[in-house]
């Protein structure tokens, strides 16, 4: 699972509007408002959250750490000038 922060901080490090996210990962706008609100893990489907991490994930973004224990996001190696 990621968490809220996650999602918000890999859009950021990816400079992504929530428009371009929701585009390429073919989750709602309006969900992902809901989503990016919330604390910790969203409540979601598994699906949504899914969607959202493969998009990352196609990016060149790392998910790091455990929803309990220091959740992050980097940059894989690959995709670093």
């Amino acid at each position: 699972m990621i968490t809220s922060a996650q999602i918000r901080a890999a859009r950021g490090l990816l400079d992504w509007s929530r428009r371009e996210l929701a585009e390429k990962s073919g989750v709602g706008f309006s969900s992902l408002l809901r989503l990016e609100s919330f604390e910790g893990v969203p409540s979601s489907n598994v699906k949504t959250l899914e969607a959202l991490k493969k998009a990352f994930e196609e990016a060149g973004v790392e998910f790091i750490g455990t929803p309990d224990d220091r959740p992050g996001v980097r940059l894989s190696v690959s995709n670093k000038p």
